[in-house]
């Protein structure tokens, strides 16, 4: 028996709020007159400050039993997370707001050849939406190059995001076997802040001195896409299968081309729309056609 539509509101509410928060990360990060690698660390840093404290409070046992391998464990899908962070977040300063949403957006289908590379069999529709996608990214690409080589750095990048999410994901989904979200969360949020600050550090990334403006939209990122946008796909699985929000989850394409043109005025390309829209719909159909293989994770780390 399905749910009553009152039944289904609160989840219907916590679904649309997850897709705008996680609309709105490339968007203030274009907003922000700030390195784009400083702006990675400091969301990361500042979601890793505000989970310490719970985990200190309430998963105190937790961590006793949790062991310095298990402690590893997470600190390694961490430092997977940096290496999606520090590809993604300077992707959207390089190449269009819609363009590195949907090349990012890529993560499941580097999913299913994680999944092919562990000896898993992949259905003949995960390939067609592999090929699909592979066509889209492509096409939006191929744009990118003849328009301009800085947007085509933007795309590399932006796909180096959705491959290094995967094999965050890939390491998590171990991780969190024997560990509770918010555990393995804080944990890995802070092996990843601690990684990005040794390269901002190493590569001379200034870390202070922005504009009131800039500090404003980094506290808007951890909170709306980094810890809000996670909570409530996390609340709405209760009553939603993970296949369908793994699906919602690539509405943040259009948000996020929607955000930025009615905020920043950044109008997507009609040359890479084709492209983008190829895209999503591989994407779509991989993640629908992996649902037997492998339950992709419906929250990936940007937008995550």
């Amino acid at each position: 028996m399905s749910p009553r539509p009152s039944a289904m509101l609160p989840t219907i509410l916590a679904l649309t709020v997850a897709v705008l928060a996680v609309s709105s990360s490339a968007p203030l990060i274009v907003y922000a007159a700030a390195p784009a690698l400083a702006i990675a660390f400091f969301r990361n840093a500042a979601a890793a400050v505000v989970l310490a404290p719970v985990v200190g409070v309430t998963r105190r046992q937790e961590l006793t039993k949790l062991g310095w391998r298990g402690v590893a464990a997470c600190a390694l899908a961490g430092v997977a997370l940096a290496g999606h962070f520090g590809t993604w977040v300077p992707s959207a300063k390089f190449t269009t707001i819609a363009a590195a949403s949907a090349l990012v957006a890529t993560q499941p289908v580097w999913q299913g050849l994680i999944a092919l590379a562990q000896g898993r069999r992949l259905p003949r529709v995960v390939w067609l939406g592999i090929a699909v996608a592979v066509a889209g990214a492509v096409v939006a690409t191929g744009s990118d190059f003849t328009a301009s080589g800085r947007a085509f750095v933007g795309d590399l990048l932006a796909l180096a995001g959705g491959m290094m999410g995967a094999v965050y994901t890939a390491l998590g989904e171990r991780a969190r076997a024997t560990t509770s979200t918010t555990t393995y969360t804080a944990i890995c949020y802070g092996a990843c802040s601690l990684v990005l600050l040794v390269v901002c550090l190493a590569g001379g990334v200034h870390l202070h001195g922005y504009p009131a403006a800039a500090w404003l939209a980094i506290l808007a990122m951890t909170a709306g896409p980094q810890l809000l946008g996670h909570s409530m796909f996390n609340y709405a699985l209760r009553r939603v299968a993970a296949t369908t929000v793994s699906v919602l989850l690539l509405l943040e394409v259009p948000g996020a081309a929607l955000l930025g043109w009615l905020w920043l005025g950044q109008t997507p390309r009609t040359d890479e729309l084709p492209g983008l829209g190829l895209l999503v719909l591989g994407v779509a159909i991989v993640v629908l056609g992996a649902r037997r293989l492998v339950q992709l994770p419906p929250n990936p780390p940007d937008g995550a």
